[in-house]
């Protein structure tokens, strides 16, 4: 009666139902609810405090960053479903904060388009400043010991390299990215490369337009740092693959520099291990490896992960 007594107390007041409802969206920082909001830091920090003192959201640092979301905890997450579920999707107010919220979203993803864009061509390159690649491509092969795979998809596939790489232990590698610059890079790579059983086509993380249980390996390659919400990347990802397929994440462990996020578009500083299986885990993924690889400016970690059985 106590947990259910100070959730309600928490829940109960108009701008923390409103910031309940954003989160439903995703991870936020707490900049991006102020903005939503139109209310002071103080007052939307004095509200998400708590928030988080009765469970219904997690809190994380990352450099100057501070992110929000919906707590994924069992009994958490039933409290924040059973809240969010009797509001109205259509009162003025939660339209008004979604439109503010999408427009926020918009202006990040043009911003971060506009970087690959300008970036397509040496995209590559500009990765090699941050982590030794070959290091990292020959980890992910270990990982996966020479095994061979009807379907592949890579999520986020820039350049296709990860497609090239992973070509000779495949029939069918499918990359997906939402940059058309990207894309175009990418289709005259595997043109050179004689690569004619991997394609490439636009494609939404959050989104796939792929068919359910249809993979079985999905790549995540450097990727996710740059993603809104990398829980629903992971999530969706999960539809599609197959009983007992695999899934490697490749990305930067967590680090300090804050550069990244003004100059080349990252949203995220890296992730822990911790998040990272906590987040598969809750889409029904199991931890088969990690694998640290560091010497680098940044760190890098593999997860590997393998879907539960039909």
């Amino acid at each position: 009666m106590d947990e259910i007594l100070a959730v309600l107390r928490a829940a109960g007041e108009a701008t923390r139902l409103r910031i309940l409802a954003l989160l439903r969206s995703g991870e936020l920082t707490v900049g991006e609810i102020v903005s939503v909001l139109d209310q002071s830091q103080p007052r939307v920090s004095r509200h998400l405090k708590l928030l988080c003192e009765a469970g219904l959201l997690d809190r994380f640092r990352e450099g100057t960053l501070i992110f929000y979301r919906l707590s994924e905890q069992n009994s958490a997450k039933k409290h924040h479903q059973a809240i969010l579920g009797w509001l109205d999707n259509f009162d003025s107010i939660v339209q008004s904060d979604q439109s503010k919220l999408a427009t926020i979203r918009r202006s990040r993803f043009e911003a971060a388009q506009a970087y690959f864009t300008d970036n397509a061509a040496k995209w590559d390159e500009i990765r090699s400043l941050y982590v030794p690649e070959q290091q990292v491509e020959q980890a992910l092969l270990d990982c996966l010991e020479e095994r061979y795979f009807s379907n592949i998809l890579d999520i986020g596939t820039g350049t296709a390299r990860m497609l090239e790489l992973f070509a000779p232990q495949c029939d069918q590698g499918l990359g997906l990215d939402v940059s058309l610059e990207m894309l175009g890079h990418a289709r005259s790579h595997l043109l050179e490369k004689n690569l004619d059983h991997c394609t490439v086509r636009r494609g939404d993380m959050y989104d796939l337009p792929i068919e359910d249980e249809s993979q079985d390996l999905v790549l995540f390659h450097q990727v996710l740092h740059f993603a809104d919400d990398p829980a629903l990347a992971i999530k969706e990802s999960c539809r599609v693959l197959r009983p007992n397929a695999q899934m490697l994440i490749a990305d930067f462990a967590p680090h300090d520099e804050e550069f990244l996020r003004d100059e080349h578009a990252h949203r995220r500083l890296g992730f822990a291990d911790d998040e990272i299986i906590n987040i598969a885990a809750m889409s029904g993924l199991n931890a088969s490896g990690i694998t640290h690889l560091t010497g680098g400016r940044l760190d890098v970690t593999i997860w590997q992960f393998c879907a539960n059985s039909a």
